[in-house]
C-alpha cells in the first residue's frame, strides 16, 4: 500500500491510501482498450430474411449501414435464402450489386457476395480518405478582368476582341 497525493493543489492537499502499481496497471488497461475499439470500430450485421424485400425496407436497411459507416464500423449484410429461393441465387446478387452501389461513396468492399449455404454475405468497410482528399479546396480567387469592364470604360484592343466574340453568341 503506498500513501499517493491525489490532488496537489488543493488546499489541504488530498491523499489517498492505495496500490499504486494496480492502480497503474488498470489505467494503461483502460487507455488500451478504449485505443484499440477507437481505431478499429466493430462488424455491424444487417440481416435480410428474404430476398423478397420491398424497395423501401432496403432503402431503410442501406440508411443504416450508411450510418454504421460513417461511424467508423464495418457492416456486413447477410441475406437468408428460404425454401425454394435459393433456385434464384440472382435475385440476391442483384439485391447485393444495388447495396454495393449505393454504398460505394462511403465503403469499399472488404470480403465480395460469397455463399455459404443458404446464406449469402456481403463485407464493407469504411473508405478512408487521404487528408488531402478530404481537405476541401480553397475557393479561387476573383480578380477584375478588363473584359468584365463597364461598357462605357475604355478598353485595350486585345480585351476588346476577347470581349467581341462571347458577345456575339
Amino acid at each position: 500500500m503506498d500513501l499517493v497525493e491525489v490532488a496537489p493543489t488543493a488546499r489541504p492537499p488530498v491523499c489517498r491510501i492505495m496500490d499504486y502499481g494496480k492502480w497503474r496497471y488498470q489505467q494503461q488497461k483502460k487507455e488500451d482498450k478504449s485505443r484499440a475499439s477507437s481505431r478499429a470500430g466493430q462488424l455491424k450485421e444487417l440481416k435480410l430474411r428474404t430476398v423478397k424485400i420491398g424497395d423501401h425496407d432496403l432503402q431503410i436497411k442501406i440508411n443504416h449501414a450508411r450510418e454504421f459507416l460513417k461511424e467508423n464500423n464495418k457492416v456486413q449484410f447477410t441475406l437468408q435464402f428460404r425454401g425454394r429461393e435459393v433456385a434464384h441465387m440472382d435475385l440476391g446478387r442483384e439485391i447485393f450489386k444495388k447495396i454495393k452501389s449505393e454504398l460505394q461513396p462511403f465503403s469499399k468492399v472488404e470480403r465480395d457476395t460469397k455463399l455459404e449455404g443458404r446464406r449469402m454475405t456481403l463485407v464493407l468497410q469504411p473508405e478512408h480518405k487521404t487528408a488531402a482528399a478530404a481537405a476541401k479546396p480553397a475557393a479561387p480567387k476573383v480578380t477584375p478582368s478588363i473584359a468584365s469592364a463597364p461598357a462605357g470604360v475604355a478598353r485595350p484592343q486585345a480585351a476588346q476582341a476577347a470581349v467581341a466574340p462571347a458577345a456575339a453568341q
